[in-house]
This record gives structure tokens, sequence and C-alpha cells, in this order.
């Protein structure tokens, strides 16, 4: 192993064939949003079967969009789970709401549906599950207790394009679904987001809103609110429109080293399920360490072997600017979210590599670990 070139974390595969969607914008000069983002919002909301897709600057200015069309600010509350990437509590803290973290289930990473209800109070307003590391959270009972409380359900599906439960699409279940082109993601914009929606009044809004507040109003521009600048580039646009024409084939081809993964490694890790009926579309291969092991050490003996490895998501309420703000006792209140952020693990899984460097890096874990 010591021969072979390093193994990162993720590379994105970008092709000839996306350069060259991008130069062709380029060279066109029509740069801003325009035909590409129209062009990528028809085709990811046919093939998610959903009314309305909008293309935004990043996944964080989605969920932005969507706490701000709903209506979210001062005095709510918005649940999401103790673990996650930090936008999905900073964009809460962003529109003045509160975010009320609630513990995961340590098998799916993914929120534990059974301690919501016990977490809603007359200020809450909102549900935002995370679909993490590409597998969907338990999104059938979230809108079920949201239902029952009136209470909005906003998806953070950003790692998770392309997951299903059934046969319906992550993304689509909610009041708003929220993705992300980030680097790490199958498809990637370099930075980039999309909302999706069924309400054809918030999608108009969403629209409105991205753009600084513009309503074409009989052909002409009306600033009819305040807004933000949170369009797409054409060149974004044209990038993602390429890599979307392969994106099946891409994420069938990173479920083949996932189970080479879950297969291979060694039985002192504990390996991420999938539950029956569900699609994983494996943005993150997330596993955990056993307590005897150092994580952080075993980190760095990883990447001195080669191999690009890193820590999963945060749990965020022990994160300093929370931990200092709501004085939550998250090794009392979170004990899997903080579990999970102190003994996880993500590998190389991405679409430039083959079945061999997975078994390389197999190899190398396995080895280190018993060291």
């Amino acid at each position: 192993m010591a021969e072979t070139p390093f193994i990162p974390l993720m590379i994105p595969d970008i092709q000839q064939q996306d350069i060259d969607a991008v130069a062709d914008v380029l060279k066109s000069g029509m740069l801003v949003q325009g035909e590409k983002v129209d062009q990528l919002e028809k085709n990811i909301a046919d093939y998610l079967g959903i009314k309305h897709a909008i293309a935004v600057s990043n996944g964080t200015a989605s969920l932005h969009l969507a706490l701000h069309v709903l209506g979210i600010g001062r005095g709510d509350e918005v649940i999401i789970p103790a673990l996650s990437y930090i936008a999905t509590a900073n964009v809460v803290e962003l529109v003045g709401a509160t975010p009320i973290f609630v513990d995961i289930d340590i098998k799916t990473f993914n929120i534990d549906v059974s301690k919501i209800e016990q977490a809603i109070t007359p200020n809450t307003k909102a549900i935002m599950p995370v679909h993490e590391f590409g597998l969907s959270c338990d999104i059938n009972e979230v809108c079920r207790i949201a239902k029952k409380h009136n209470l909005f359900v906003i998806e953070d599906a950003a790692c998770a394009l392309g997951a299903k439960v059934n046969d319906q699409f992550t993304g689509t279940f909610g009041d708003i679904g929220s993705f992300s082109f980030h680097p790490r993601k199958a498809i990637t914009s370099g930075e980039g987001g999309l909302l999706t929606t069924n309400n054809d009044e918030l999608a108009n809004r969403l629209r409105i809103v991205r753009n600084h507040g513009i309503e074409l109003v009989q052909g002409k521009m009306e600033f009819v609110e305040p807004g933000f600048n949170y369009r797409m580039t054409d060149f974004q646009a044209a990038l993602v429109l390429s890599q979307f024409q392969r994106f099946d084939k891409t994420i069938a081809h990173k479920q083949v080293l996932a189970e080479l993964y879950i297969n291979e490694l060694s039985k002192t890790f504990e390996l991420p399920i999938v539950p029956i009926n569900y699609k994983h579309t494996w943005q993150s291969f997330h596993i955990l360490v056993d307590d005897q092991t150092d994580r952080d050490e075993l980190i760095t003996k990883m990447k001195l072997a080669g191999v690009g490895v890193n820590l999963g998501a945060q749990c965020i309420p022990n994160e300093k600017y929370y931990k200092q703000k709501y004085k939550l006792n998250s090794e009392l209140l979170f004990p899997n979210a903080l579990k999970a952020n102190q003994k996880g693990l993500v590998l190389p899984l991405y679409e430039k590599l083959t079945p061999k460097l997975i078994m390389d890096i197999i190899d190398t874990l396995n080895k280190t670990i018993d060291e």
C-alpha cells in the first residue's frame, strides 16, 4: 500500500464532457441564471416526480430560503437532529429562530423519531430532519407527527439526491426539500443547491426571494419584497446537467463499493445499516470505531498510510457556539449524536474509486486497527 498514490477522501468525477459543457456557456457570454438553470430545474423535477425545483447558490442558501418563505423567525422553534453538518442549525439561528435538538438513532445516524414529540412546544413551527450521509430518515413518521401537530416539514436532503423510501424520493415528502451540489456530493457545481416543492405558492415565493425580490408582472420586473442574491449561474447548472446524465450509473457504482466495505471490513467496526425498502445513495460511508480505539489517532495513521479518512458530522449542541449559548449537556441529552461525532469515521467512497482500491483501503484499515 505504501507505493500506492494517496487516496483522498473525495475527488469529484469531472469528465471532459462536463468541462466542455461549462466551456460552451462561458463562450456564450450568458453566465448568470438563464436557460441552463431552467433546464436543470426541469430535469431534476421530472426525475424526482415533483412539480417545482428551484436552483440556488448553495445548500445552506436553500435551507435559509425554505425557513424564510415559511415565515419562521424570532420566537419560533425548529426541531433538528443533534447530529448534522453545522449549517442545519446555523440557518435556524440566522432567521432568528431557536434550534431544538433531538438525538439520533445510532444505527442510521438519522433523527430518532421516537423523541420528536417530546421536543414539541407551542413555539414549534417546523421539523427539519436530515437524511444523513445519503440515507433517508423515517420521513413518513416525521410527516405523520408534523401533520398531527400542524408543523411544516423541511427535508435537509443535502446528501441524499436519489435516495428513496419505498418508491418515493427524498425531498418530495415534506413541504420543502433542500439539496446540495457541494463537491462531496454525487454531482457537483462546486457550490450550489436546489429546493423542491409541490406547493405552487411556495415555489413562486422561493423564485422571487432568491433573486432580490423580483417578480415579473406582465413582462416587467417589479420589486415586490426584500430578497437575496441566491441565484445559481448558468455555467454551474451546465456542470450539473452534464453529470446528471450519468447520475443513476454513479449511484449504482457507489452501492457496489459500499457492499465491499460492508462485507470485508473488520467486525471491530459498527457498520451502517440500510432499512428494508430504503435506497441509500452513500454520499459518505460512515462507520463507528470501538471504545478502545482512539479515532483521531486512527485518522492520523490512515493518512500516513496513504488513505484520506476523516470524522463525520458534528454533534451540533456540543460545538462551541451552541454549547455556550444553550448550555446543553450532550453526554446526557444526545449520547448517540456525541458518540457518532467522537467515534465516527468516514471512508473514501466516490465514482473514481475501483473495487481494487476499496479493497486496498479495507486492507489498510483492518491492518491499522490491529496494530
